[in-house]
């Protein structure tokens, strides 16, 4: 039996690791999946254009829709479905460098040193409280049903992997942003990290930056009211 799974795992590897080859395979079906997302992602906004330009050609000729149109038009920029300009700053999260011996010093755990979820939720919340008129992860326009998710020490946001550093646009009165980033907890429990650790936690002025429209997906998948109450009417 030994015999024929060295036989085997020889006739498989072919002279080369299967370890190696499965990172390999790995990486590829990641590449793979982040292309076919950006494919379908301009599909999404090309239809989505159209629409938008049939819908224009149709306000010409009722009133109703002339109206309607007006009124999204208005609440677009609010919204996050227009651009937007503005004075802005921008906060960049980046992981710890790695140790130049390879080992982590005693009592340093891998999660110590690397950006997590909670960490750009931190920053995205003070933004939001501090009064930011618009925001922007990476090159992704955030809305408010917008959710920041990691994986390992990777962000994903509408379907697109982005690595570290993680860089965070919003656009507002620089000086509330700052001090609603100082006044946060969980910011406060970050820089910790970043002096004991070496995270990255950098915040600068940018006099006018240019925020793109939010091209995503506005489908509610959790939180929809039901069509009808359930059986039995229970309160």
């Amino acid at each position: 039996m030994a015999g024929t799974l060295f036989a085997a795992s020889a006739s498989t590897a072919r002279g080369t690791s299967l370890r190696d080859e499965g990172r390999t395979r790995i990486t590829e079906l990641i590449t793979a999946e982040q292309r076919r997302t950006r494919h379908e992602r301009d599909d999404y906004q090309r239809l989505r254009r159209e629409v938008d330009g049939i819908s224009r050609q149709a306000g010409r000729h009722d009133a109703r829709v002339k109206r309607a149109q007006a009124e999204a038009d208005r609440l677009a920029a609010r919204s996050g479905f227009g651009p937007l300009d503005g004075p802005a700053i921008r906060v960049a999260l980046d992981d710890a460098p790695q140790p130049k011996t390879g080992e982590l010093p005693r009592g340093v755990g891998p999660d110590d040193l690397v950006v997590h979820q909670a960490d750009v939720q931190a920053v995205v919340n003070a933004l939001w409280a501090g009064g930011a008129e618009g925001l922007q992860i990476m090159d992704q326009r955030l809305i408010s049903t917008s959710a920041v998710r990691c994986v390992g020490n990777t962000l994903i946001l509408q379907g697109v992997v982005y690595s570290p550093p993680f860089r965070i646009t919003a656009v507002g009165d620089p000086y509330r942003l700052r001090a609603a980033l100082d006044a946060s907890p969980e910011i406060s429990i970050y820089q910790k990290y970043v002096r004991e650790y070496g995270l990255g936690y950098s915040v600068r002025t940018v006099r006018k930056a240019r925020l793109p429209a939010y091209t995503g997906n506005v489908t509610m998948k959790h939180a929809t009211v039901p069509d009808r109450p359930p059986a039995g009417g229970g309160g």
